[in-house]
């Protein structure tokens, strides 16, 4: 009998030291897992910045009248500066941005309604836009949009033709990187709309609406202060 209890105990005993093991080994297996490294922005966007661009433009131009209507295309390039400001909040920067360019966006047709050849030239062009951009550290993509304006230059051979200042919208992205100290580098296309303008019976023989869209690409380097 008495060896009956002690074997009672001592399988008792295994049973607990067993259990308590056991409970030991799921309260390691239902650890907290490790936490995700936190990511760390080290570059800061804000700031105001000044800056070149350079690069091209293709896009059409449509001559309207009531003799007929003819779109055709143009091409050219463009260069000029730029002056913004970014705010950055965590990782997404929000921008105001400006430029203009010299340009030599044109085209020529002479179909309808032109009686001899017609040229439409762009020789200035500048934005007014905001951007959106979220930081990866030292890149930052980004959308922008805001207003284009410019100039729609329409020449007629023998007439005087206009040249007309117009407001117009745009609407694109790109990218931007921080190359070294205060220096970034950016690519980035716009869609640039001015819209039409309205050439009288006297400058271009018939009454024309002449309109101006460009698909403008281009580099720039920027100085951040």
């Amino acid at each position: 009998m008495k060896r009956l209890i002690l074997a009672g105990i001592g399988a008792l005993a295994l049973v607990t030291t067993m259990g308590a093991a056991n409970a030991a080994d799921m309260q390691r297996r239902q650890a907290m897992p490790a936490k995700a490294p936190v990511y760390v922005q080290a570059y800061n966007w804000t700031g105001f910045y000044v800056g070149v661009n350079g690069g091209g433009g293709f896009g059409t131009s449509t001559w309207s009248g009531a003799t007929g209507s003819s779109g055709f295309n143009t091409s050219g390039g463009l260069v000029g500066g730029t002056v913004g400001y970014n705010y950055q909040m965590g990782q997404t920067v929000f921008g105001l941005e400006g430029d203009l360019d010299w340009s030599n966006i044109r085209g020529s047709t002479t179909a309808a309604p032109c009686t001899t050849s017609c040229e439409t030239r762009n020789s200035w062009l500048g934005t007014a836009r905001g951007r959106i951009g979220y930081a990866f550290d030292r890149f930052m993509p980004f959308v922008t949009g805001g207003a284009a304006f410019g100039n729609i230059k329409a020449s007629p051979a023998g007439f005087s033709g206009i040249d007309n200042s117009r407001l117009g919208w745009t609407l694109g992205g790109g990218g931007e990187f921080a190359v070294a100290g205060p220096w970034t580098a950016k690519v980035e296309y716009l869609y640039v709309d001015l819209g039409k303008a309205n050439c009288a019976v006297g400058n271009c023989a018939v009454s024309t609406d002449v309109n101006f869209r460009s698909n403008v690409v281009r580099a720039g380097v920027n100085y951040r202060f």
